[in-house]
């Protein structure tokens, strides 16, 4: 029994140095290490082969920056500029670099609310001009104090499109719509004129007027541009 316990210190003691004796033997040297052309000192660890360099001495030496936050650890080097925040998440993984946009963003055409304001002032306009070529076409008397009430409502109509602008396509656009409605304004005034003067007017005086069919021209132009939701401007409405 007393053999026994005379060797048990010895056995414990082989036994607590069993791990010290696993441990990988580390080196550390200081080398120079050579950081976009620079050389600079920076301690190295070998440890089973393989270097390890201090992060804030790579830092130091890249003139970079070595941020910690959390489980986070963030280098930057210069030149990185599209290197990402660190996120303020300690359970969140690193997060990779933005790519830089391959293709520049397309030029915003008309906005919805323009599109929806327009379409309102196309209506009003050929509100209008129905209402004038009915009067031709059935020999009516043309008051200027009845057409008036139309071109007011055109003019409510143009200025709320203008106040749903938002885009240089939309401005772009207003300009057309403007022009039409100096068309059909023009055309009323024409009409008007003439039968004050008495002259006569032929009941399909309106098919052989060059004015309105500009103004026809720009309605379908202005419309099918509306439709595709792209300022285009074809010459109809100049």
């Amino acid at each position: 029994m007393r053999k026994k316990s005379s060797l048990l210190p010895l056995f414990l003691a082989l036994l607590l140095s069993v791990p010290v004796l696993a441990l990988p033997r580390a080196a550390q040297v200081s080398r120079t290490l050579i950081v976009n052309g620079q050389a600079a000192q920076v301690n190295v660890v070998q440890i089973n082969g393989r270097s390890y360099a201090d992060l804030e001495a790579l830092a130091q030496a890249a003139n970079g920056l070595l941020a910690i936050q959390g489980n986070q650890i963030m280098l930057t080097l210069p030149g990185a500029s599209n290197a990402p925040a660190i996120s303020p998440s300690p359970t969140s993984g690193p997060t990779a670099a933005a790519a830089p946009p391959s293709n520049p963003p397309p030029t915003p055409g008309l906005s919805k609310g323009f599109r929806t304001a327009a379409i309102e002032a196309m209506s009003v306009v050929r509100e209008w001009h129905s209402a004038l070529a009915n009067c031709i076409r059935n020999g009516f008397p043309i008051s200027g104090g009845w057409l008036a009430g139309y071109r007011s409502q055109a003019v409510e109509a143009l200025r709320l499109t203008s106040v749903a602008e938002s885009t240089d396509a939309d401005r772009n656009a207003f300009q057309l719509l403007t022009n039409g409605f100096n068309f059909m304004d023009q055309l009323s005034n024409q009409y008007m004129a003439t039968r004050q003067s008495l002259n006569y007017i032929s009941p399909d005086a309106l098919k052989n007027d060059p004015l309105d069919q500009k103004l026809v021209n720009c309605g379908h132009s202005i419309g099918s541009m509306v439709a595709s939701g792209q300022f285009v401007d074809d010459g109809s409405c100049q």
